[in-house]
């Protein structure tokens, strides 16, 4: 839905607090993107469908739309399961009962692993809490730092960086004055009085 229909599973980890995503793309995702993926997914997990799962022919999942790595061997039978009306896969093991059981899905990263394969890394349920903490401990950390709030960190690391950039400029100003014998190349004596 977000990145176009050319985009294939190529694929997977699925862990408790995390999950890893290889996919067929060319190109790194924007923020918008990935935020538009992360909304979705959160959508889904906050509509709370139940888990579905059925074991059927190969051939049948196929044409049910089950994703899978199709490169990959498979049996006879397979284990599919429907999260809501927009995940059906292929499944070797049970991971929730129930849509609301992930929690929170977050993106932490987006790399290329190999021409025209794209990995996303999330967090999920404890996992992503874990993330939101630590993110909010750093980002405390760098308000305390600078005397401001989390929310005005940011500004005031700018003015900061800011203030240096003019006080670097002036001191380099400083040193090629004392270069040239005192201001503008008179003698720093002829000024006093």
């Amino acid at each position: 839905e977000v990145l176009g229909s050319h985009v294939a599973q190529k694929g997977s980890l699925v862990a408790p607090d995390r999950l890893r995503f290889d996919f067929a793309h060319f190109a790194p995702m924007s923020d918008d993107e990935k935020r538009r993926v992360e909304d979705l997914v959160n959508d889904e997990i906050r509509r709370n469908a139940d888990s579905v799962i059925s074991v059927m022919p190969f051939d049948e999942a196929k044409k049910s739309g089950a994703v899978a790595l199709f490169g990959e061997k498979y049996g006879d039978t397979v284990r599919v399961m429907r999260i809501g009306s927009r995940s059906t896969e292929l499944c070797g093991g049970t991971h929730v009962k129930r849509a609301g059981d992930i929690g929170l899905f977050k993106i932490v990263g987006e790399i290329g692993i190999a021409q025209g394969v794209r990995r996303i890394e999330a967090v999920t349920g404890a996992g992503a809490l874990e993330y939101v903490r630590r993110i909010e401990s750093e980002l405390g950390h760098v308000a305390e730092r600078v005397r401001s709030t989390p929310f005005e960190a940011a500004l005031r690391v700018d003015k900061l960086l800011e203030e240096s950039k003019a006080q670097r400029r002036e001191i380099e100003e400083l040193k090629r004055k004392m270069a040239m014998g005192g201001s503008g190349g008179r003698d720093l004596l002829s000024n006093v009085r």
